[in-house]
């Protein structure tokens, strides 16, 4: 059988505070990964957060639309100041300019 040999005092030591290192290094890549998981889980609920807006803004942009549709077919197309709440409406097109029926009589 070999004989024992005692590590020195500062042998043990250097040895312990290696250990404690790797300890301590498996502790924070503990922690990073609660980390990690903890920021997925906010990136998560922060998408779903998203496609909510998107469904809320789509339902205003189409409240607009039936709101504009209502007031043209009450008011007719125009433009609305919605500082003072004025309306303009839209000058009528020119209609077509009709033919004279002694114009065609005379062709």
């Amino acid at each position: 059988m070999a004989d024992e040999i005692k590590f020195s005092e500062d042998e043990l030591k250097s040895l312990q505070e290696l250990q404690n290192s790797y300890q301590e290094k498996q502790l924070q890549f503990g922690q990073l990964k609660v980390q990690n998981v903890l920021l997925s889980q906010q990136m998560e609920a922060l998408e779903t957060r998203e496609v909510e807006l998107e469904e809320e803004y789509s339902e205003v942009q189409k409240t607009e639309q039936k709101l504009v549709e209502d007031l043209n077919s009450k008011y007719g197309p125009g433009s609305l100041d919605p500082a003072s709440g004025v309306f303009t409406p839209q000058p009528a097109a020119p209609a077509e300019a009709e033919v004279a029926p002694d114009a065609e009589a005379e062709a």
